[in-house]
């Protein structure tokens, strides 16, 4: 059967709004015509102009932090514990099986900027949808934010699914979400006003924090997912295995099958 994947990753760039200034990649490019002296040194005798064009290898240095570009979260990222107090999982340590399993979209690009998603409104989006969710559905939230990556505003785009709204899909056996939001939760900078009126501290990252009552792992900075039908398609979002990291990159696809 003839299958058609849909590239749902941002690229990893420097030179963009993408994260904020302490944590923003950097990434040195070296051309072939930069590094014959690289090649040179391995073979004693030989000089740039036995090479062709005088060209050694292209290659990159960089300066990331593993939350660069689209990445998937360990539970380790969102606390020291999940499951209600086990030791969280590394990045090395999820489940390959959680990785690569039929997707659900919920298209909540019409919610405003800062809007904490409830369970009742992820219900309503599931029933207009005509899905019921099944354990291991891999849940894509597309925000507006999705449209900004790389914009000024990009950071405060969106919104953002609550503890509610989290532990909703986790209950039903969703190990893996999504978003093309730079944070599951919304914006930091609409949480502080809400921070600052209530004193609340729970209200910080609640997403993020459903972790620890049932561990799971999210994707962010997704892209491309308004091309994406509602069901119907896989995800495949297996990361990097960086030991004991708090999340790894990954070149996140949808595959449809035409």
């Amino acid at each position: 059967m003839p299958r058609r994947f849909i590239d749902i990753s941002v690229a990893l760039q420097a030179g963009i709004a993408s994260d904020p200034p302490f944590m923003l990649p950097k990434i040195d490019y070296k051309t072939g015509a930069d590094t014959a002296d690289r090649l040179e040194a391995f073979f004693p005798g030989l000089s740039r102009d036995d090479l062709p064009n005088g060209e050694g290898w292209a290659m990159e240095f960089m300066e990331v932090a593993t939350h660069n570009g689209t990445h998937l979260d360990a539970p380790y990222h969102h606390h020291s514990t999940m499951d209600g107090g086990k030791r969280a999982i590394t990045i090395d340590e999820v489940p390959l099986e959680w990785c690569m399993n039929p997707g659900v979209k919920l298209d909540f690009r019409h919610l405003p900027d800062g809007h904490v998603v409830s369970a009742a409104e992820v219900e309503a989006e599931l029933e207009r949808i005509g899905h019921d969710v099944q354990p291991l559905d891999i849940v894509l939230v597309n925000t507006s934010a999705g449209a900004k990556y790389g914009e000024p505003d990009y950071l405060d785009a969106g919104c953002g699914m609550g503890r509610e709204a989290t532990l909703y899909l986790l209950e039903k056996g969703v190990r893996v979400t999504g978003t093309d939001a730079w944070s599951w939760d919304a914006p930091f900078s609409y949480t502080a006003k809400r921070w600052a009126e209530t004193r609340d501290p729970s209200i910080i990252w609640e997403g993020h924090r459903a972790s620890m009552d049932i561990g799971y792992s999210h994707i962010e900075k997704l892209s491309n997912l308004e091309s994406l039908p509602e069901t119907g398609f896989t995800v495949c979002c297996f990361p990097i295995k960086i030991k004991g990291g708090s999340a790894g990159f990954t070149r996140a696809v949808a595959i449809l099958d035409d």
